[in-house]
């Protein structure tokens, strides 16, 4: 038994059975492992960015890690942005990453650099194994290192010669990781938090781990009793929505809105959320989105036990039950196709249990809104801000859970990661992909009056667009073998979104947007 069959096994024996994998020379002895352990599933992805990304939407939905499989450092460069996202997440990966030879590393070869240095940049767990003997233990530690609390990137560096090396001392069972739990709640924040809601105005800002339906349940209850706020954070791991789910207000991305939202707080209180600022500096905006006086009271950081602090200020206050809003759901849309009607479109044909993945940058700024009285189902959204996660992540999240996934994309975004259309139709998963066409960098556009930059040129709208050449983006993902249609109307949008969830496989739908809008 060699190093490669160790990792297999040890893997195996600790619940990972899934490996997103862009492999290369130094895998090798992995690739033929995989003959001898068929409860790994390896999923071929043709970017390395593509399998980090599935690797966090596999997280994601399963709160159990996947491997990765990369190519020495290029390839953990090429996937670095979607484990920032992942690390921004705080969901479980096990990163593992190919090395040269330990003998090899001294002759400087053109892939020789320093992985451990770009893996620590990720701000997780890294370790590079020395010896096939320490495999076992190795995987096991970095297993234990991803779950946390809370998750995060364990990256494994394995040379070439420690995978195909012999195993001489084989443990009598492989070994497991004590997978810890999650933090207790800190007793003097808890008791500052219930202070402050007798007391102040508070805002509640629940993210993270707190977004399920119990949590958000008993945060509403609390928000209700005390006459809070009651926020969530702007961009969660994974929220579930829909009738029968309590839905919090959003921060709005907007420095100067979100101020706005939160400008009456005398305490801001955290639950599994971090405290809010600017995703970007603003010339004359603050960077702090709470008042400058206000207390920010964290309750429960990411990693902690959110139900927990959940149930305890609820039974301290004796919130009561709170009947749930109530809505029609809406319509579907008719006639011209603009952000409105799209999110319309969305919220009028989703299904139960479907699982979105929202990239839909600035053209999705209605989707929250018209998808409130939808049938139940999750949301997963952009965490760390590096574009190009919501194909990779449909993909992850789809093979971990069997159900229809919904990949709301913007052009400029879906061009980051297009390589996991090939992966969907390889593996028949069952993915809606619409791709929303506006041949510009929108957001861009937006952003560049709001940092006081000035536009008077050609030049700097060029820099912006998309549109010269037009992406081809159905001709794009058939390419990919994935069945694709466009649409320019929303009568249409609406006809393709029930289709495609009639329709077992990968379905990609290209909508065409006025050029432009946001």
């Amino acid at each position: 038994m060699n190093g490669a069959h160790a990792l297999l096994a040890t893997l195996g024996a600790n619940g990972v059975t899934t490996c997103f994998a862009n492999p290369g020379t130094s895998e090798m002895h992995f690739v033929a492992g995989l003959d001898d352990f068929p409860e790994m599933r390896g999923i071929l992805c043709l970017f390395e960015g593509v399998a980090t990304g599935a690797a966090d939407g596999y997280a994601r939905v399963t709160k159990r890690p996947a491997a990765t499989l990369l190519h020495l450092g290029p390839g953990l460069a090429n996937g670095w942005a979607n484990l920032h996202n992942a690390r921004r997440a705080h969901v479980p990966v096990v990163n593992l990453v190919g090395d040269h030879a330990t003998f090899h590393a001294t002759f400087d070869a053109p892939l020789q650099s320093n992985i451990g240095q770009l893996a620590n940049s990720l701000e997780g767990w890294c370790r590079r194994t020395t010896s096939s003997d320490d495999v076992a233990s190795d995987v096991a530690d970095a297993v234990n290192a991803a779950y946390g609390p809370p998750g995060r990137v364990a990256t494994l560096i394995l040379p070439a010669d420690v995978m195909w090396g012999d195993v001489r001392a084989l443990p009598s069972t492989w070994p497991t990781s004590t997978r810890p739990g999650l933090h207790a709640i800190d007793e003097a924040a808890l008791s500052s938090a219930l202070q402050a809601l007798r007391s102040k105005k508070c805002s509640l800002l629940v993210g993270g781990s707190a977004l399920d339906k119990e949590q958000l349940d008993l945060a509403r209850r609390l928000a209700s009793a005390t006459s809070s706020r009651f926020l969530m954070e702007t961009f969660a791991t994974k929220i579930e929505r829909g009738a029968g789910v309590a839905s919090p207000e959003r921060l709005i991305y907007l420095s100067e809105f979100a101020i706005d939202q939160l400008k009456e707080s005398e305490a801001v209180i955290l639950i599994g959320a971090r405290e809010p600022v600017g995703f970007f500096a603003r010339p004359d905006v603050a960077s702090r989105l709470a008042p400058a006086d206000s207390e920010i009271i964290d309750v429960a950081p990411p990693g902690s036990d959110t139900l927990g602090a959940l149930r305890a200020m609820v039974e301290a206050l004796h919130a009561p039950s709170v009947a749930l809003e109530r809505g029609e759901r809406v319509a579907a849309p008719s006639g011209e196709l603009s952000t409105k009607s799209f999110a319309a479109a969305v919220g009028a044909t989703l299904r139960e249990g479907v699982i979105v993945a929202d990239e839909s940058n600035t053209s999705g700024v209605h989707l929250f809104e018209a998808t409130r009285f939808a049938p139940e189902h999750l949301w997963l959204t952009l965490t760390g801000g590096a574009i190009g996660y919501g194909l990779p992540v449909a993909l992850g999240a789809a093979v971990a859970s069997g159900r229809r996934v919904l990949a709301l994309e913007s052009d400029g975004s879906i061009m980051y990661t297009l390589q996991a259309l090939w992966t969907m139709a390889r593996e028949g998963l069952d993915v809606t992909v619409v791709g929303l066409s506006n041949r510009s960098y929108a957001v861009l556009n937006w952003e560049l009056s709001r940092v006081g930059a000035v536009r008077e040129g050609s030049a700097s709208s060029r820099m912006l667009e998309i549109g010269e050449p037009t992406l081809d983006l159905a001709a794009l993902a058939q390419a990919q073998g994935v069945p694709s249609t466009r649409v320019d109307n929303a009568d249409d949008l609406v006809s393709a979104l029930e289709r495609s969830y009639d329709t077992p496989g990968p379905m990609f739908i290209e909508a065409l947007l006025p050029k432009g809008l946001r």
